[in-house]
């Protein structure tokens, strides 16, 4: 089987596994999305979904996240990991977007990426999903399924992420990655020993 008819094979399978495919983490706009992304660095997402509801309510806004102080961000992030710089990063990063961008969260990776808080992958699901524009955010469920693929020998996720889009067409990038994502948290999660894993096995078993 060529490189091209696994991939097609796989989206074959992801699209009937997964025909609709909602956004994992909780949120309203593009800024509580933000926000929702940065705290799922090293969480999941089913904990940030129970932090979150708190810190919309008193904090939704950039206007009034930059009103809080670092130890009241902390206060509600506090089951979180990393809970002490992501409440930093969220208040600067209000405060950049009201100096910078009159609380309007910007819609370019440059901008995005130039925020506390935001990487490349954060910068990716603002742009897929809160503005709909064509990206493939990789984490590690994509670059390890892609791995297990035989789909990218990426060494990292950049690497991935480049593969992923010169593999699949634009139009499906964004329903696409989600879809993986699903996957892998339900079929072939990293610590498991893959018995679900049927995409894998139709790929490569004889």
């Amino acid at each position: 089987m060529t490189k091209k008819q696994r991939a097609e094979l796989v989206q074959r399978e992801l699209e009937k596994l997964y025909p609709q495919v909602p956004i994992p983490l909780d949120h309203t706009d593009p800024y509580t999305l933000m926000v929702a992304v940065a705290l799922s660095a090293q969480t999941t997402d089913k904990k940030v979904n129970q932090v979150t509801p708190e810190l919309f309510r008193i904090a939704g806004t950039p206007q009034k996240m930059a009103m809080l102080e670092v130890e009241e961000i902390k206060e509600l992030i506090k089951e979180i990991g990393l809970s002490n710089t992501k409440a930093k990063n969220l208040k600067r990063m209000a405060e950049l977007l009201l100096e910078r961008h009159h609380g309007v969260v910007p819609q370019t990776y440059e901008e995005l990426e130039a925020l506390p808080g935001v990487g490349h992958k954060t910068a990716s699901v603002v742009m897929s999903q809160g503005f709909g524009f064509p990206a493939f955010p990789v984490d590690t469920h994509i670059h390890r399924l892609m791995t297990q693929w035989k789909l990218t020998s990426g060494k990292n996720v950049v690497e991935t992420e480049k593969d992923a889009k010169a593999i699949w067409p634009e139009s499906v990038w964004n329903k696409l990655h989600l879809q993986i994502i699903f996957y892998g948290r339900e079929y072939s999660p990293a610590r498991g020993k893959g018995e679900k894993d049927f995409i894998t096995k139709m790929l490569f078993e004889k």
